[in-house]
């Protein structure tokens, strides 16, 4: 590697470590503010952080290599994510409150990658300051902070659609009709506009201004993490509802709202995707509310609140707990399961396969059987009245296949560190889909403490697979990647 493609990738990591202090500022804010013990330490990691971030800036911004390959764009997402990862342990490490590297990064991973897997047995006894920046990693990485960064920073050499396509979920669309730092600056007040909003809606049920702050940055990520050991459990079923709704306009492609800020609702009702994902999650929520009321002999209510927000909470990867899914009869699990593998809108903050690829993969399966009952029929795939070419299907079931094989593989290599097998695979899929919560011992009102340090580490780079929609971490993995 030449020196000006290091430097290229230590100065961009500079700017990530220069926008992470900015956002921990705000944890000192909350610090000083309350009179924690941890106030100087707080500073004191903010402090480091910034100078990390300003000297690797500052010796890296006039040697840089012009024209990064797209080799460079790879490691560079992968790099800046780790790095983000690893800064943002050390509030965790040297306060104290998780002591030990291996469970702090683990943490850290699990907020920016917004999975909400944890392995903190008491929450409430964290300081706020903590509590608030733990929230903070989702709202930072549930949007990108490479899209944050696109949105911001004037970048002239770096070509803004490699970067945001490593970070940001594909789309169908061979074009997208807008620039792409347009995207990302709309995108990211969309953001702020639902975050704002929920908070206000939160305040208005009877949160506290900490925690419903603290509960909308983990809904509008999708990431999941509260500030509750029972996690939303024991709010008010108004506060339930505020963020059933939250969680579904998360779920949903961040196009779709930027179209509708723009006036175009007619292109966002027609969206097939979005048509799609709703009639998942009402068609397994009946399904649920009835299981629930008849199997648990729960009050109509009741059985409707808490199946809807399970079925949006794992569709969209959010992670909240409203009710132990576990308990449930066997088939409302399998129905739970089935929702893990397939995600929310691409384009959004919500992890796992995707919506939008399932649809694919069930139109592609459905033109099967219809050459298959007549050989001399041209079917064609067709989405948002487009056709769909055979290549981006094939690239599409590749993805799913590659994607199921990653959770296989994490489900063996889990077994092989002493878990049972329910456990193994609910840690695997619930890590790369960024969900949270899986089966096992690592159900909604468990966590994962107990694992070893090796499946830790191992859970904590599947977050990060996962949440850089799997190609761009395992294409480093390839030996002939590194060849010139």
């Amino acid at each position: 590697m030449s020196k000006g493609r290091f430097f290229l990738k230590l100065y961009l990591v500079g700017i990530i470590l220069l926008f992470e202090s900015f956002f921990m500022s705000w944890a000192v804010l909350i610090s000083l503010f309350n009179h924690e013990f941890i106030a100087v330490r707080m500073l004191e990691i903010m402090a480091g952080t910034f100078v990390a971030g300003l000297i690797s800036f500052l010796i890296s911004k006039k040697r840089k290599e012009d024209e990064p390959t797209r080799k460079d764009y790879f490691i560079l997402v992968v790099l800046s994510w780790v790095f983000l990862a690893l800064f943002g342990a050390f509030p965790y490490i040297f306060t104290k409150t998780i002591p030990d590297f291996t469970n702090a990064f683990f943490e850290s991973m699990s907020g920016f990658t917004t999975t909400g897997s944890s392995i903190l047995t008491d929450i409430e006894s964290l300081p706020k300051s903590i509590l608030f920046w733990r929230s903070l990693t989702h709202w930072i990485g549930g949007m990108g902070i490479i899209v944050l960064v696109l949105a911001v920073m004037p970048f002239q050499n770096l070509s803004f659609r490699q970067m945001f396509q490593s970070e940001a979920s594909v789309v169908v669309e061979d074009k997208v009709s807008f620039r792409i730092r347009y995207v990302a600056r709309n995108a990211w007040l969309i953001y702020i506009g639902l975050t704002v909003t929920e908070t206000i809606l939160l305040r208005i049920g009877g949160m506290s201004l900490f925690d419903a702050v603290c509960h909308s940055f983990a809904t509008v990520a999708t990431g999941g993490f509260s500030t509750k050991n029972d996690s939303v459990a024991g709010f008010s079923p108004f506060i339930q509802y505020v963020i059933i709704v939250f969680m579904i306009l998360s779920g949903m492609n961040f196009m779709l709202h930027i179209l509708f800020r723009k006036g175009q609702l007619k292109q966002v009702i027609s969206n097939g995707e979005l048509r799609f994902y709703l009639k998942i999650i009402f068609f397994v929520g009946i399904l649920l509310t009835l299981t629930l009321h008849f199997y648990r002999s729960l009050g109509w209510e009741q059985a409707f609140r808490d199946s809807f927000f399970q079925v949006t909470s794992v569709i969209t990867a959010t992670g909240f707990a409203s009710a132990d899914y576990l308990l449930w009869p066997s088939h409302a699990v399998l129905l739970i399961a089935f929702l893990m593998f397939i995600g929310a809108c691409a384009g959004s903050t919500g992890g796992g396969v995707k919506v939008i690829r399932n649809l694919i993969v069930v139109k592609k399966i459905g033109q099967s059987f219809r050459q298959m009952i007549n050989p001399n029929a041209v079917c064609e795939i067709r989405y948002n009245q487009k056709i769909i070419k055979p290549d981006h299907v094939a690239s599409i079931i590749t993805f799913v296949l590659i994607y199921y094989m990653v959770i296989a593989f994490g489900t063996l290599f889990l077994h092989f560190t002493g878990l049972d097998f329910v456990t193994s695979f609910g840690s695997a899929i619930t890590t790369l889909g960024g969900i949270g919560p899986g089966f096992g011992t690592v159900g909604p009102v468990s966590n994962f403490a107990h694992l070893s340090d090796v499946a830790k580490i191992f859970l904590s780079f599947n977050m990060l697979t996962g949440r850089l929609e799997i190609y761009a971490v395992l294409v480093l993995l390839n030996p002939g990647f590194w060849k010139n």
